[in-house]
């Protein structure tokens, strides 16, 4: 994947997008005339509700390793899936399956026994995926490495075995950070502290303590006796996002503004803002709106410190507190 350094979206009253670098595994962006609720949102939403796939159950029928069930669940579940065209594959709460099916889970299994005397290194590259799947790559183990292993799951000694299927499913790293698309996300934004957001401890010189980022040679440095402008509000943003492997680094960000587009959306559609808005309202009421005006409750029967109480369907009259310590039915102490 190859950029050149360009503008996005060419209004300049509208946000505004600078790519600086992109490779394979990560894109530096600036990100302008937006404020800051908006900049940090976009970097929540690409840290933690862009979905991917991986490893969220695991049955293991042998394992005469040294290492736990659990320990190699939590390693098999850390492994980066290749969760390209994601939106093709399901969330299983969502599925009319009873339980797991091709569209929305991913089968992997494993079967290694050593029987050398060399230790034998048990790869990501081992796991063998079903073909019952959405396509031919979501749910392959990514593997970047130069030699092809991928991550290493377990290492074996001879007569040692480990057999054990997995169930892989879409999340997001809400629920858990294994479905996590980035390894990083740097947010950065005035690099030279005009607004003082940042209270820099030092013990002699500041400046010569805290070395300006990279980004400090992208804006003007206050001048020397410049007034503190106290309506400056930061308008350029510059991120560093660094993909795992599962989804490109282009493709988080372009999931992520999705994201936040259909948060927005719900969140509009429900506070009603709508085209529906100008008809008859349909959401909730208070009970005095109901039924032309008129209240929606029966009188009831009177309180005991209204009076002596009338009759219940129970019977009775006065009720024991019709006269208080304050005065007659409570009519003068209350």
């Amino acid at each position: 994947m190859e950029y050149d350094t360009m503008m996005m979206d060419g209004e300049s009253l509208g946000p505004s997008v600078k790519i600086s670098a992109a490779d394979s595994s990560h894109v530096d962006f600036e990100l302008s005339n937006v404020d800051l609720s908006f900049a940090n949102s976009l970097r929540r939403v690409i840290q933690a509700e862009v979905p991917t796939i991986a490893i969220d159950l695991v049955e293991i029928e042998v394992n005469t390793s040294v290492l736990a069930d659990e320990f190699i669940a939590h390693r098999l579940g850390l492994i980066p899936l290749d969760s390209r065209e994601i939106d093709q594959l399901n969330y299983t709460r969502d599925c009319d399956c009873d339980q797991s099916c091709g569209k929305c889970t991913v089968t992997l299994t494993l079967h290694a026994k050593c029987s050398s005397d060399e230790v034998m290194k048990v790869y990501a590259r081992d796991l063998i995926v079903g073909i019952d799947r959405p396509n031919n790559h979501i749910g392959n183990p990514v593997i970047i490495d130069p030699e092809g292993h991928g991550s290493l799951i377990a290492k074996l000694r001879k007569g040692q075995e480990l057999k054990l299927t997995c169930i892989a499913k879409k999340g997001i790293a809400k629920e858990h950070a294994k479905w996590s698309p980035t390894a990083a996300v740097g947010f950065e934004y005035d690099p030279h502290n005009k607004l003082h957001h940042l209270d820099l401890w030092y013990e002699t010189d500041a400046a010569a303590e805290w070395p300006k980022s990279k980004y400090a040679e992208w804006e003007e440095p206050p001048a020397e006796g410049e007034p503190f402008d106290y309506d400056a509000v930061p308008s350029r943003f510059y991120f560093e996002v660094e993909s795992v492997g599962n989804i490109e680094p282009d493709a988080i960000i372009q999931e992520g503004i999705k994201e936040l587009q259909r948060k927005l959306a719900g969140l509009i559609h429900g506070m009603g803002e709508n085209d529906d808005m100008n008809g008859d309202y349909n959401g909730p009421r208070s009970p005095e709106g109901m039924d032309g005006g008129v209240s929606w409750q029966d009188q009831g029967y009177t309180t005991p410190y209204a009076g002596a109480g009338n009759a219940s369907a129970w019977g009775g009259g006065a009720t024991a507190y019709g006269t208080t310590p304050y005065g007659n039915s409570g009519a003068a102490g209350w």
